[in-house]
């Protein structure tokens, strides 16, 4: 049985150029800060789902709850920066911006009764922030 290696898992040697921008953990907790972020890595590279994660990561929900924390945080703006500017990995992040107006409906679709209680507002910052799809790319191999 082969073991699937991610190109852009990271080593205990390169994962201590970084920890300093990473909470210390407290409590008893399952998983380590490297193999979270190994997992992370993992998620972005092959672009799986959270439950589609291999088991030699962890439980899923564990490494989602913490990503979803320390995103919220600024602590993933943090060490991705590190590991760009350490060259541990290099990745480029692209977003790209779905909207109604360039989806097209079904057929099935348009007969649908409309909604006239709400209504678009002028300003965009109202309607809230705008949906992103993240498309994590590997620039280069270190």
């Amino acid at each position: 049985m082969t073991r699937d290696t991610s190109c852009m898992e990271i080593t205990a040697a390169q994962f201590a150029q970084i920890e300093n921008c990473l909470p210390t953990q407290r409590g008893n907790v399952s998983l380590s800060n490297l193999q979270v972020l190994n997992a992370i890595l993992y998620v972005a590279e092959h672009g799986c789902k959270w439950r589609g994660l291999p088991k030699r990561f962890g439980n899923w929900h564990t490494i989602y709850t913490r990503m979803n924390r320390w995103s919220k945080a600024g602590v993933l703006d943090r060490v991705f920066e590190q590991l760009q500017r350490s060259q541990v990995v290099r990745i480029k992040i692209e977003a790209v911006s779905l909207d109604s107006t360039s989806v097209k409906v079904h057929p099935d679709g348009t007969g649908a009764l409309k909604k006239t209680a709400r209504r678009p507002s002028a300003s965009l910052a109202a309607d809230g922030t705008p949906r992103f799809i993240w498309l994590p790319r590997m620039l280069a191999r270190p």
